[in-house]
């Protein structure tokens, strides 16, 4: 197991107080996408380098001596540029992770302290991250899978999905307070 911490990044798809599944099916985990700016070379560099670490000790580990076939091995680092689903263009310029674990992950402010109000995270802030690269043998599908830890909120952003403020919707809006009496 490869951990790193990095950031900052901004975070999309975003469950961390409540476990998501996407269908009633299955049991659900604690996930959030992280998207990386491609500037970010270092982190880029410490992600791949976790990334290969995970590979060669699942060799060992998992895969019984051999590395599965490059094109059949699942890797969590992907390039926004190519992700299918990207209307708003919030993955462009950016690789991301799909990072994913069974337990809930801490989530803390800048001084570390817990965060317990949920509208305090979301898809679209900007935070530090932990994670844990494993190598992975499921149902034949072998990989290399991102497991979340830890996030450290850092700063602000722009809802993604479209969700805008109760502000900004009712901007322009004048309510004379003294008169709700009419309804």
């Amino acid at each position: 197991r490869s951990k790193v911490v990095f950031g900052p990044c901004r975070l999309s798809y975003t469950h961390l107080f409540e476990k998501y599944s996407i269908d009633d099916k299955s049991e659900g985990k604690y996930m959030t996408n992280i998207l990386i700016p491609k500037d970010e070379k270092e982190t880029v560099k410490a992600i791949e380098a976790a990334i290969e670490a995970a590979k060669k000790s699942a060799i060992v580990a998992k895969w019984n001596g051999k590395c599965p076939d490059a094109k059949k091995l699942d890797t969590p680092l992907h390039d926004g540029d190519e992700k299918e689903k990207d209307d708003d263009g919030v993955y462009a310029d950016s690789y991301y992770l799909n990072a994913k674990c069974n337990t809930r992950p801490g989530v803390v402010d800048k001084k570390k302290v817990p965060i317990v109000d949920e509208e305090e995270v979301y898809s679209g802030m900007w935070a530090i991250v932990s994670v844990t690269f494993y190598g992975y043998d499921v149902s034949l599908k072998k990989g290399i899978a991102c497991g979340l830890n830890n996030v450290m909120k850092f700063k602000d952003d722009e809802h993604l999905g479209g969700r805008v403020s109760a502000d900004t919707d009712f901007d322009g809006v004048d309510v004379d307070i003294d008169d709700d009496d009419d309804l």
